[in-house]
């Protein structure tokens, strides 16, 4: 997904589940900034590198790929954007392939439920990146968060099915400098790398943005799916997802006892139900106009754009024993939670893929101070 519904459409679900204006756009520039927390961004503001949530391009393009920099790479892209479903899948073949079959993303796997759950009473910046989570598992799935040409692949069996019914054939390039044409059916991707742990075979890179698009409805054949096609409904798994995220949210307000998969708030969208369904169905890369005039129908505010450096000053300025309270601060611990419970889940399954794992949400640990700490043994 992007920022069109990690930022504007998490904003209308949140006023939907009954989150204040200003709740509302915190918890969306929460979800926003999980896409942003790189660690260059990270460096910049004198915080703990190991609370990033992504890798900037040029950072990729730098990041070895070697025992230590493949962990690196699938803590940061397991955790946060292709969350795994099932990390304890019974599958044939090689130890290593079963690990990372095990790390294809699906919705509605307990991992989800955990990144809700771990996220209540922890402010709108944890509901935010739990929405971000949550979201990404609809756009992301049956990709994997770590470089690999034999789950994350595709090829030329990659068709997009029309409004009308009618099939064309998805055309890649490799220009990075090229916009994707939904008109022409154009849309860049990675390039092929035969190497299996390639950069270039990270999360759905051979399908470029295309899985991003709210209109997308395509199929195609995944490297791991032993020549059984799948099918890709992005208009119907982006509304499954708007209602899951209202859910979720009510939830994490206290309006919930217990946060459970495979629940959908379809209630809350009667009155704007057609206008949802017209943005995600809407043929275009970028819907923020539309998502933003959604929410200020909701709520009757304009809705800022998001804003990097909105809350940076207010967590340079604070001193050591105040960071932890400060916006960032608060993401901060979040994403180390959400880290740290990815990364344990993975190593309790048997695999090494994302490194060794303590249970930082286990250990009670407060405050970035006591994470630094650990991370320096």
């Amino acid at each position: 997904m992007q920022k069109d519904f990690h930022y504007y459409a998490t904003y209308c679900a949140a006023y939907l589940a009954g989150w204040s204006h200003d709740d509302s756009l915190k918890i969306a520039y929460s979800a926003q900034l999980v896409d942003l927390c790189s660690v260059t961004f990270l460096r910049s503001i004198k915080a703990p590198l190991q609370a990033a949530t992504t890798q900037s391009q040029l950072e990729l393009a730098d990041a070895m790929t070697d025992i230590v920099g493949l962990q690196d790479i699938t803590r940061i892209w397991a955790s946060f954007h292709f969350l795994p479903y099932d990390l304890n899948a019974d599958i044939k073949g090689s130890k290593l392939y079963r690990n990372k079959y095990r790390l294809i993303c699906n919705v509605n796997g307990e991992p989800a439920a955990e990144t809700v759950r771990i996220a209540r009473d922890h402010g709108t910046q944890a509901a935010g990146l739990a929405m971000h989570v949550l979201a990404d598992t609809w756009a992301h799935r049956f990709f994997a968060g770590t470089p690999s040409l034999v789950i994350n692949n595709t090829n030329q069996h990659f068709y997009e099915i029309m409004p009308d019914g009618s099939e064309r054939q998805i055309k890649f390039r490799h220009s990075a400098s090229a916009a994707d044409d939904p008109v022409q059916g154009l849309y860049t991707s990675s390039i092929l790398q035969y190497n299996e742990n390639s950069i270039m075979n990270l999360g759905h890179g051979r399908a470029g943005h295309f899985p991003d698009y709210s209109f997308a409805k395509y199929r195609y054949l995944p490297a791991w799916g032993d020549y059984e096609e799948i099918i890709k409904d992005n208009p119907a798994d982006y509304l499954n997802s708007f209602c899951q995220m209202i859910y979720a949210l009510k939830y994490l307000r206290g309006d919930i006892k217990d946060f459970e998969t495979d629940r959908y708030d379809r209630d809350a969208i009667i009155p704007v139900e057609n206008e949802i369904n017209a943005i995600l169905n809407k043929r275009q890369t970028d819907a923020c106009d539309d998502w933003a005039a959604l929410g200020k129908k909701l709520s009757g505010h304009d809705i800022e754009d998001h804003d990097l450096n909105r809350y940076t000053d207010e967590y340079i300025n604070a001193g050591e024993d105040e960071k932890d309270d400060t916006y960032l601060g608060k993401f901060i611990l979040a994403a180390l939670k959400q880290k740290s419970m990815v990364t344990n889940r993975i190593f309790r399954s048997g695999s090494r893929l994302a490194g060794y794992s303590v249970d930082y949400n286990g250990q009670k640990f407060k405050g970035i101070r006591d994470y630094k700490k650990l991370t320096e043994k």
